[in-house]
């Protein structure tokens, strides 16, 4: 029986060695594989990140090419479209000759303008002397009380001046002014004056007015003349619905924030909800990320990241409150007039 028990402990411990030293060679082939792996991936990931590069410098290089191509073809359309048109649309010779006409068109324009400057200037100085004559007159004609009689000289006729002063000639020669006629208004004519004209706003006396003698007021049912003109001429008193503007204020406010808006916008990309507009756009790859070139899901299907292998029950956290009706509605939804279906 301890023979039995020995041979079952040697055995054990045989198999114990056996499991450790394979258990030894078993990790360390993977971790050999694991290098290899590791190596392979390093070598074409580089392999791919050069080639990727490469391509961009090819077509870097393509692009710097054709620049310089299209330079030097604009350079030598430009030198053969200048010696074609030197050589067979511009004449010199008959740019030459048009030229020379032209000069000789500008000094005919030039000595007719300069005739037609003096002729204005001597115009101008002909009115001036003719205004000043008369200026002249009709002081003359107003001072001619100052005229020197036979018995006392005038002031313009001194008797410490040789000969008399030219205004006194002209004092002689003219004739005083005549007095003007006082016209006679009658009491009613400054008030109805400006009546029909609308000028300003008619005064009404409180006072009537005294009957002429042998006047009789005229037989019939019929109103004082005062308050007949009073009710004609009455001013204008619209009510406030007339006197308002027709847009409101708020109307007001609401365009003069529209124009502020238009006039402040940095863009003219409106923003088009609750429509496909924006989901037609192209992802646009980054250089230093790898993988297929999509549009990032964040933001549009959840708004955070989810790990399924990560969660402790198969089921999805549950939220104290309930969820906003809104975001619910997201994509599913659309704009008829503004409103919200």
């Amino acid at each position: 029986r301890s023979e039995d028990e020995d041979r079952k402990s040697k055995y054990k411990a045989a198999v114990r060695i056996q499991s450790w030293f394979r258990g030894c060679r078993v990790r360390a082939y993977l971790r050999y594989l694991n290098k290899m792996a590791i190596c392979i991936q390093k070598w074409w990931r580089g392999y791919q990140s050069r080639r990727y590069f490469r391509k961009l410098l090819e077509t870097a290089y393509f692009i710097m090419k054709m620049n310089f191509y299209n330079e030097m073809a604009v350079r030598i359309q430009k030198r053969w479209r200048g010696y074609y048109v030197r050589k067979y649309i511009h004449n010199y010779y008959t740019l030459k000759k048009y030229l020379e006409a032209i000069s000789v068109n500008n000094e005919t324009v030039r000595s007719e303008l300069q005739k037609y400057a003096e002729m204005k200037e001597n115009e101008e100085k002909r009115k001036d002397l003719e205004k000043k004559e008369k200026e002249k007159k009709y002081q003359a004609r107003k001072m001619h009380y100052l005229l020197s009689t036979e018995q006392i000289a005038g002031i313009y006729n001194s008797p410490f001046r040789k000969s008399p002063d030219p205004m006194e000639l002209l004092l002689r020669e003219s004739k005083p002014l005549s007095h003007r006629r006082q016209e006679i208004r009658s009491p009613f004519g400054s008030e109805l004056y400006d009546w029909p004209t609308c000028k300003r706003p008619p005064t009404f006396s409180t006072v009537q007015p005294l009957l002429a003698i042998g006047r009789q007021k005229p037989q019939g049912p019929f109103r004082d003349t005062a308050e007949v003109l009073q009710q004609r001429y009455k001013p204008l008193e619209p009510t406030l619905r007339v006197a308002a503007s027709i847009n409101s204020p708020l109307e007001k406010a609401r365009e003069e924030i529209k124009r502020e808006e238009w006039r402040n916008r940095i863009h003219d990309n409106e923003f088009l909800p609750f429509s496909s507009f924006h989901k037609n756009e192209k992802y646009e790859p980054s250089i230093h990320t790898s993988g297929k070139y999509v549009q990032e899901t964040y933001g549009v299907k959840h708004f955070r990241e989810a790990h399924p292998k990560k969660w402790v029950a198969g089921k999805d956290f549950k939220t104290v409150l309930p969820s906003i009706v809104l975001f619910e509605k997201f994509g599913k939804t659309y704009s008829r007039t503004g409103q919200i279906v």
